[in-house]
């Protein structure tokens, strides 16, 4: 290909992607949706301003988590998640080779990046950071058009069928913003999930960093996560962590047929 048949090329994506676009803000269901604006945060109001000085963030000590599943459990209540959908879930894993070989829990959940990739492709403002770190999605601006589900390198995020929205874990913002901790982290048996004020160098968040090795999952992401791992395997640092990924996964490897095509935040 010569380099004027790239530029037409090139030109023609442009206006098919601009046609697509247009489309979709004329099917838009609401003049709101595609205002590009936050009505909460314009008004001020304090779900969506979040707490001003403050970085909220989590420590997950792998050393504690015992796989029970009580974490996933209180965030479906809490929340009044969707059947099959999870904003919060603990894949296990086999590490090592025969004879040498163990157990490992990861629990996962929206890491809250300090550069969140969701952010930056959300075209209505509904997907947006509060003053202290905690990522949200406005359903009444959302318009559900999966860019952000997309955009996640973790598979974070989902498609919620009930609000027709795009779906995530908030670190439960209505329980921090009246002083409780998040569902998970309240039903933690083992303690392994730790949340508080990452600015506060005497919080217990803060005294876990200072005191113990942590790392974050894909770390090439250049996301910036905020929720650390104590005792994270290398072995799994980086793998796919969507549930439905790592199911067709292990079909594959038994020799099994995929039981259906899995994309990224299903």
């Amino acid at each position: 290909m010569d380099e004027k048949e790239s530029k037409q090329g090139r030109r023609g994506f442009v206006k098919k992607t601009t046609a697509l676009l247009g489309a979709a803000v004329l099917a838009a269901p609401s003049a709101k949706a595609i205002s590009l604006t936050n009505p909460g945060r314009e008004s001020g109001d304090a779900r969506y301003i979040g707490q001003e000085g403050k970085r909220f963030g989590m420590v997950i000590d792998l050393r504690k988590c015992v796989g029970c599943q009580a974490c996933v459990s209180a965030c479906k209540s809490e929340n009044k998640i969707p059947k099959e959908k999870f904003r919060t879930y603990v894949p296990e894993y086999e590490l090592g080779s025969y004879p040498n070989v163990h157990k490992a829990f990861l629990p996962q959940l929206c890491n809250h990046c300090a550069e969140p990739s969701c952010v930056s492709v959300c075209p209505t403002g509904a997907t947006f950071a509060r003053k202290d770190g905690i990522v949200v999605v406005d359903s009444e601006v959302c318009w559900g058009c999966g860019y952000c589900i997309n955009a996640c390198p973790y598979d974070k995020r989902y498609f919620n069928p009930v609000t027709n929205v795009a779906d995530k874990c908030t670190l439960c913002a209505h329980r921090i913003d009246h002083g409780l901790l998040p569902a998970c982290v309240e039903s933690c048996v083992g303690g392994a999930r730790i949340s508080g004020d990452l600015n506060d160098p005497n919080s217990a968040v803060s005294k876990l960093l200072s005191m113990y090795p942590t790392t974050v999952l894909k770390p090439s992401s250049g996301t910036k996560p905020r929720v650390f791992y104590i005792a994270l395997s290398g072995e799994i640092q980086g793998l796919p962590y969507s549930p439905k990924v790592l199911d067709d996964m292990a079909r594959k490897i038994d020799g099994m047929t995929a039981r259906e095509w899995s994309s990224k935040g299903e």
